[in-house]
């Protein structure tokens, strides 16, 4: 009988799971992103390109808010040589300039409208250990930021879809 009883406990707990609720998101953007768009925005207001016409990414994000993204300019070319050591000063250029790493933790002001990105390893140097603020605007499933203006007055933007 308590076989039996056993049994029915567990068939009972299987039908209910479907009705169950998935469990919230501990942080807001957690989840794996793709890019859908790396462009900046020029002083007259005009949008163009930023990483070329297909711009590659990926956006990975913890339940805690740890974080690591990579963008690629769809163009870069390749090496003449399949040694990454032996590139020409130009492969070298493309290579850096046509991507953005970085990595580390992020948290949300949802009042101010600002992500925060601390970042502990970045493909530029000059960002590791500092803390880089951007506007930004999410709706769940697409997260849009622009980064503070470059010295040309050029804000760069980028477009983020959730794929899970």
């Amino acid at each position: 009988m308590k076989l039996l009883s056993g049994a029915f406990v567990a068939v009972l707990a299987g039908l209910a799971a479907p009705d169950a609720q998935m469990p919230a998101r501990a942080f807001p953007l957690q989840g794996t992103w793709s890019l859908v768009a790396a462009d900046k925005i020029l002083p007259d207001g005009q949008a163009t390109r930023d990483y070329g016409e297909n711009p590659k990414g990926r956006l990975v994000v913890d339940d805690k808010g740890r974080y690591s993204l990579q963008i690629f300019k769809s163009e870069r070319p390749r090496f003449a040589s399949d040694s990454k050591a032996d590139g020409s000063a130009g492969e070298f250029k493309s290579a850096v300039m046509g991507s953005s790493t970085h990595y580390g933790t992020m948290t949300i002001d949802q009042g101010a409208g600002v992500l925060a990105f601390s970042i502990e390893g970045s493909s530029f140097p000059n960002w590791e250990g500092t803390t880089q603020k951007r506007r930004y605007t999410f709706d769940g499933a697409q997260l849009r930021y622009e980064v503070p203006p470059r010295a040309d007055g050029s804000i760069p933007v980028s477009v983020w879809r959730r794929l899970d």
